[in-house]
């Protein structure tokens, strides 16, 4: 079922492409979302009908096992073509394929008319079985090959307006930067053969769980160790999670169509760093020094994105920005060693983040591709189903009490204000940096509503004629509007007498060494830090409702609406630097000078023996007598003047 599950969007991308526009719109649309149901379909059944049903192994973990064959084997090394549904990659399976589905549905009504629409369905497809690849993979090697197969679909649908160049270099900016992210995890991989002696993921955890905790400090980092990887590993997460310092790709990304914004944002792509975070969870936790830098990375990364998303105008920047932030507060959770926490906000964060993007696209579709916000306002009357369904997304978004965003970013904020694999210290500044970003995301989150539904109607809607969007888009709202309310019951805190079924299914899977072993937060605590969230999502939400309302316009400062210059940075440090070398040394002086200038050379002057040459060949018998005559005239001087 496993295998089905992969091969069902996979056909339906090969029949995608082997058609192409002869099957039509409306046919290349449901083959497209039959594929995806048909693997949604399959998750679901696995999940409920095998997974949860099995008994435990020696490990004390449900799982179940396909084991294709044998990929190949070198030595002690062997690599099979194994997938495995544990409780991490299970949750991971069920909201890839709903939410996947759900965005393929909205795709149909949102791609209407375009001209790739095959081609738009065909990578779309490939895009949802190459993420089920990555996270169904039992092992290191088969999970690289949907790793880059992500890759490879984001950069053909970010680009898939490929002659704007907008699009253009966006895609290959976001190919570019996951190569470099890229780098680090085969060196990751590379390191791991070595020392643990395989690449499978039950063997990692197993050899790992073995090794001694390495001790905090900068000296761990080039020792070889479980540092060494989980930094490698780590620089593999900020290409695909969008971290610092590779963060910059993913707002410009949204030059691809809005569709593809809410799969690679809510469903795949991005979540699959924080995937990989939890997966060598027990190379982490033995490895403190690589913690920590996860932990300030996710810390710094959340903050940097959430004011420079309050500068930007761009409906999808905002949001992008937005996905940026939250992918940070997961990776701080899962740095201070609260790896289930921060997969219960990539689950709840995929419910909302896509209503959220699909929402923008029926803006955008009402608007006749108008993004520009501050050309918006007074929607609300035109689009009501698109209106309050938004409203769902942007208040579990903003961590709005009792809704899904809420129990998730509490329970990243708690664990990482309880965490006993970081410096105390570190903790509770990094609880803040939590704080502050969930200020900022209510703030800029109701900029993003005020601008777009409320107030009166600006250029764009006064000229636009705009209207609700059709049956077949509306639908994935309300689906995922009604998840984004209740999502959080997935993981309810002990605080109000549930038990966090989220916490409880996934933790078998987390292995912590009797170092840091610690009580867990008292009630007392859990509800006091509870409190105060709420208290700083209400402010956020208030404060930004009671200012945009009266000041629509307002202009963020220069250095939000700049980005801080990052890009700038990167291209006056990096790019243009590169570019000098490889035009005036690579090519001006190496290739040109040297390579041509050899090669050249021997060709100029065999041309110029062979026009020598020629020119003996004229045809003209005057000229061979005289050279026959010369040549008499050189014989006979040689034995009149010649030696003896």
């Amino acid at each position: 079922m496993l295998t089905v599950m992969i091969l069902a969007p996979l056909l339906g991308a090969l029949l995608l492409t082997v058609a192409g526009r002869r099957l039509g719109e409306r046919l290349a649309g449901a083959l497209a979302c039959l594929a995806v149901a048909v693997a949604a379909g399959l998750a679901f059944a696995v999940f409920f009908l095998k997974l949860l049903p099995a008994a435990p192994d020696a490990e004390g973990v449900r799982r179940v096992t396909e084991r294709l064959g044998m990929w190949f084997s070198v030595g002690s090394l062997t690599a099979d073509f194994g997938l495995a549904l544990d409780p991490l990659s299970g949750v991971m399976v069920l909201f890839i394929t709903g939410v996947g589905l759900l965005i393929h549905i909205f795709a149909t009504g949102y791609m209407h008319g375009d001209e790739g629409y095959v081609r738009f369905f065909a990578a779309l497809n490939l895009f949802v079985a190459a993420m089920l690849t990555l996270v169904l993979a039992d092992n290191l090697l088969l999970m690289f090959v949907g790793w880059e197969g992500v890759g490879v679909c984001s950069y053909l649908l970010i680009g898939h307006y490929f002659t704007r160049d907008e699009a253009a270099d966006a895609a290959r900016k976001a190919f570019i930067y996951n190569r470099i992210g890229d780098a680090g995890l085969v060196l990751a991989t590379l390191l791991l053969v070595t020392k643990a002696g395989s690449i499978n993921f039950a063997d990692i955890a197993r050899w790992a769980a073995q090794q001694p905790v390495e001790t905090l400090g900068w000296t761990a980092v080039g020792a070889g160790g479980l540092t060494t990887v989980g930094l490698l590993v780590l620089l593999g997460v900020t290409g695909k999670s969008a971290q610092i310092p590779l963060f910059v790709w993913l707002p410009d990304a949204m030059a691809g169509p809005t569709p593809v914004s809410a799969l690679i944002h809510a469903a795949t792509m991005v979540t699959a760093g924080v995937y990989l975070l939890a997966r060598l969870n027990v190379v982490f936790l033995h490895a403190p020094t690589a913690l920590v830098v996860v932990a300030v990375v996710g810390g710094a990364t959340a903050l940097l994105s959430a004011t420079i998303a309050l500068g930007q105008d761009d409906i999808k920047k905002v949001l992008a920005y937005s996905t940026v932030s939250q992918l940070g507060l997961m990776v701080m959770a899962c740095g201070a060693g609260a790896f289930t926490a921060g997969i219960f906000h990539v689950t709840t964060h995929a419910f909302f983040k896509a209503l959220l993007f699909l929402g923008a696209g029926s803006v955008i579709h009402a608007l006749h591709e108008e993004q520009n916000l501050r050309r918006m306002g007074g929607l609300g009357r035109f689009m009501p189903v698109t209106r309050w369904t938004m409203t769902a997304g942007w208040l579990a978004l903003a961590g709005f009490p009792l809704l899904s965003g809420f129990f998730s970013k509490d329970e990243v904020l708690l664990e990482t204000f309880a965490s006993a694999v970081l410096p105390g210290g570190l903790a509770k500044t990094l609880w803040v940096v939590g704080l502050l970003t969930s200020l900022l995301t209510a703030v800029y989150m109701t900029r993003l509503m005020v601008l777009t539904f409320h107030g009166e109607p600006r250029e764009a809607v006064a000229h636009g004629q705009p209207h609700e969007s059709p049956l077949v888009m509306t639908l994935p709202l309300v689906v995922l509007a009604v998840l984004s309310v209740f999502g959080g019951v997935l993981g309810l805190p002990e605080a109000f007498g549930a038990h966090p079924w989220m916490r409880g299914f996934l933790s078998p899977l987390v292995t912590m060494p009797t170092e840091f072993t610690h009580e867990a937060a008292s009630h007392t605590t859990e509800l006091v830090l509870m409190g105060i969230s709420a208290a700083i999502a209400l402010t956020g939400i208030a404060g930004g409702w009671w200012f945009f309302q009266r000041h629509p316009l307002w202009e963020a400062p220069r250095i939000l609406q700049a980005k801080y210059w990052v890009d700038e940075a990167y291209d006056l440090a990096v790019a243009r630097p590169l570019e000098a070398l490889a035009r005036r040394g690579l090519w001006q002086g190496l290739d040109v000078s040297v390579v041509d200038g050899l090669v050249g050379g021997i060709g100029r002057s065999l041309s110029g023996l062979g026009a020598t040459l020629r020119e003996m060949q004229s045809g003209y018998a005057r000229g061979y007598v005289v050279m026959i005559f010369l040549a008499a005239l050189l014989i006979l001087g040689y034995f009149v003047f010649g030696p003896g």
